[in-house]
């Protein structure tokens, strides 16, 4: 009994001391930022390759190593990283967090907003990051940086919100806009990396750093990134398939929006109001994911789509659809929604007259009092981007305006190239969605 009172009064001693037990002090080190970064670093992964550059000054080309840092958005591989990360990579190489590297391809791509979608070559389903929301971001919360700065892979940095809304310019050729301003470390190679909140979601991607200033980095915030990833990433322009679902985030699934004229979906049924709980097996809480359940699927394969309307629960056989069979649809909608008569422009005449483009829309015809005659676009004019979108094709026209009408947004610049000349302007979402 006696050895039994000393003990205990040796362990009370200890404790009012600072001691605690191994396993307490285990505890006391798994701090939030520990288990945030711990949750996600497996689906961070970086990029690195040979690039070549043109040297203007000596009339030639040298070869560069290119590294980055990409974020895992899908299991089967699609990762988002930025552009210019991957412009001009011949042989993309990707080391996950397991140390294994492996070969990864250029998806798709959107250099203004420059921001890629990449596949990599893996035969096991890959751990994806979880996202958060950037639209409520507070200045002076906590956020953690995780990339391949300077070629150390899984580099962790901390900081916080430092400011919202900034513009900035980088390059003559190369502007942000919008970005999440940080004081965590962001260094070459950070680039196209995850910026996390202490949860270990991710609120925004690493892009940019102020040249010979200390503690000020930026990110493209995440809201914005779903946004461009959702049409990169989209069925209509990976797979060249269709389904004429517009939708809209919500607690319990995605409302739809809007549905396509003579699409896939209104075919089997679907319409503005229904809330679409799972596509094939997959739940759904955004556009992007029903992308994602349909991505790889063929034209006329069967997809069950689990809707609720009315409080009751449906399901719908959808079958996809070819895309071009969506094109002179499109058309019809440019030349009465925006009124222009557009056909896609030859892509090297593009990067010819502007490199930055991959591509756009040749203005053949402006009608007279439309939205686009009033703002002066003209014939010859090549129409590259709307909103934060590019434009190359007449569906991706079709696309932009549904995602106008379901954004609510009061007015949508544009970019059209003129001669080698970049113009823009605005156009007032009432006077085009008519």
């Amino acid at each position: 009994m006696r050895s039994l009172r000393v003990c205990l009064l040796f362990t009370l001693s200890l404790a009012s001391l600072g001691f605690v037990c191994p396993a307490e002090a285990e505890d006391l080190r798994r701090t939030a930022i520990v288990r945030a970064i711990e949750s996600c670093r497996d689906s961070v992964v970086n990029i690195h390759g040979e690039k070549v550059i043109a040297d203007k000054a000596e009339d030639d080309e040298r070869r560069v190593n290119g590294m980055g840092t990409g974020v895992v958005i899908d299991a089967r591989g699609y990762a988002v990283t930025n552009f210019h990360v991957v412009d001009g990579v011949r042989n993309i190489e990707v080391t996950l967090a397991s140390g294994r590297t492996v070969a990864a391809r250029l998806v798709s791509h959107d250099r203004r907003t420059d921001l890629a979608v990449i596949k990599i070559d893996s035969l096991t389903p890959l751990p994806v990051i979880r996202l958060g929301i950037s639209s409520d971001l507070l200045i002076g919360e906590t956020v953690l940086a995780l990339g391949n700065a300077y070629g150390y892979e899984h580099t962790v940095t901390r900081g916080i919100v430092s400011a919202l809304h900034r513009n900035v310019d980088v390059s003559p050729t190369q502007r942000y806009e919008d970005l999440i301003q940080t004081d965590a470390s962001i260094n070459p190679g950070n680039s196209g990396g995850p910026l996390l909140n202490i949860n270990g979601e991710m609120i925004g991607i690493n892009v940019a750093v102020r040249a010979g200033a200390q503690g000020i980095g930026f990110a493209i915030p995440v809201d914005s990134v779903l946004r461009v990833v959702t049409t990169l990433l989209s069925v209509e322009r990976v797979d060249h398939t269709w389904h004429g679902i517009v939708c809209r985030s919500c607690s319990t699934g995605v409302v739809v929006e809007t549905v396509h004229r003579e699409s896939p979906a209104e075919t089997v049924g679907m319409r503005a109001g229904d809330i679409i709980l799972r596509v094939g097996d997959q739940t759904v809480g955004s556009q992007l994911d029903i992308e994602r359940a349909l991505l790889g699927r063929k034209a006329g394969e069967i997809v069950a789509v689990t809707v609720t309307r009315e409080g009751g629960e449906e399901q719908l056989q959808l079958a996809l659809a070819e895309a071009r069979q969506q094109v002179a649809t499109a058309a019809e909608r440019a030349w009465e929604q925006l009124g222009l008569r557009l056909a896609p422009a030859v892509a090297d005449a593009v990067r010819q007259l502007q490199p930055r483009y991959r591509g756009g829309l040749l203005v053949q015809e402006v009608r007279f009092g439309s939205a686009a005659s009033d703002k002066g676009i003209r014939p010859g004019d090549i129409l590259v981007g709307l909103h934060v979108w590019e434009t190359i094709t007449p569906d991706n026209v079709s696309y932009i305006l549904d995602q106008i009408e379901s954004e609510q947004l009061d007015a949508v610049k544009f970019y059209i190239l003129r001669g080698r000349d970049t113009l823009f302007g605005h156009l007032a979402s009432d006077t085009i969605l008519r």
